[in-house]
């Protein structure tokens, strides 16, 4: 007796060579004998490259200790980071009020996962908490002299805390400021298109440290008698009046590739300027914009660096004046390294969280 089977035999899987990481390498490493050719010259590259690095910063370097003298090895001398991580950190902040600092990155980081997750939902109450209340705890948190804190002078701020306090305002301000620059130059208004194009063509036209400088040194011969503002006030106002007017050019890029119909669509459904700004352009502009606009983030925040020159200490200031105290002489390397470690840490996430907006965002229009 015959049987025939009638159920079609499962598929068999794909061969390992054509799938997962062996198919990958085949496909984009070993494809041609050329690219074997570059694959084999870029592996032998990169480890002439790392080999020493990864033996000089980790496997002959030296983690432990107090002291220089517990330096022994001939790799990196990790042991002054440890030594003055306190200062990296929070400058000459007093130590017994670190908490407060501690205490504000905590609400920070609560703020910007609500407003950045999509776990929570209600992101009206979590932008009012992060941009009207936030701003006003750490005012108080960090200078103190209410409630029954210490006061703190913001002189003795510096190191990471205060790079973190220079790049987050500046950038709370600058993206909203230039979009309002962005919009008066676009405006039909003559006064306010004039307006806004000198002041982005002045800024624009002049390095950082010389708006630094005006601001510091200059802003107070133009304020009246008696009147007078912080040191990091005067920074503040200066980094983000200048970032402003890059991100002006940045939103309005993206304000002209936006197609005039999306405008006379609105205008036909009986939205005024601003409602059609506000629920059609600009959110069209802005996505189409956050690769720009994280670049200006970015370079902002690389940019506090340079508030040294008016007798601030950021991160960078900090490190770099360790490297001066006769006990840890010839320490440059290990503290330039650190820096640009942290940096690149900060760096590097807001442009992975940049490509996750962009790809969340996405709505059909990427080619």
């Amino acid at each position: 007796m015959a049987i025939v089977k009638t159920e079609r035999h499962p598929d068999m899987p794909p061969p390992v060579s054509q799938t997962g990481v062996i198919g990958w390498m085949r496909e984009n490493l070993f494809s041609t004998p050329l690219n074997i050719v570059l694959t084999v010259v870029s592996i032998y590259i990169a480890y002439s490259a790392l080999s020493g690095l990864i033996s000089y910063a980790f496997i002959n370097a030296n983690f432990a200790g107090e002291t220089r003298d517990d330096c022994t090895g001939t790799g990196a001398c990790w042991v002054f980071i440890k030594a003055r991580f306190g200062q990296n950190m929070y400058g000459f902040y007093p130590v017994e009020d670190r908490w407060r600092v501690d205490v504000g990155y905590i609400l920070g980081a609560i703020g910007l996962f609500m407003v950045l997750s999509d776990w929570f939902k209600n992101k009206k109450w979590a932008a009012i908490y992060m941009f009207a209340i936030y701003p006003i705890v750490c005012y108080f948190l960090f200078y103190g002299g209410t409630f029954g804190l210490t006061q703190v002078e913001t002189s003795e701020w510096g190191g990471l805390f205060l790079t973190l306090v220079l790049a987050s305002v500046s950038i709370f301000v600058a993206l909203p400021l230039g979009i309002v620059l962005a919009l008066g130059r676009r405006s039909e208004m003559p006064v306010v298109r004039l307006l806004c194009v000198g002041f982005i063509e002045l800024i624009r036209g002049v390095p950082l440290i010389t708006v630094l400088f005006m601001a510091s040194v200059m802003l107070p011969l133009f304020l009246p008698e008696g009147v007078n503002f912080d040191k990091l006030v005067r920074a503040l106002v200066g980094m983000s009046l200048f970032s402003a007017a890059y991100m002006a050019e940045v939103v309005r890029g993206g304000l002209q590739a936006i197609p005039k119909g999306q405008m006379e669509a609105a205008n036909s459904l009986g939205l005024g300027y601003w409602k059609a700004m506000g629920l059609i352009i600009l959110p069209q502009a802005l996505k189409i914009s956050i690769p720009s606009i994280v670049n200006t983030f970015i370079g902002l925040f690389k940019d506090t660096t340079l508030v040294l020159i008016i007798g601030l200490l950021d991160l960078l200031s900090v490190v770099k004046a360790g490297t001066t105290d006769k006990e840890w002489l010839g320490m440059a390397t290990e503290g330039y390294v650190f820096v640009a470690a942290v940096f690149w840490v900060f760096c590097f996430g807001m442009s992975r969280y940049s490509i996750w907006l962009e790809n969340k965002l996405h709505t059909g229009h990427k080619r």
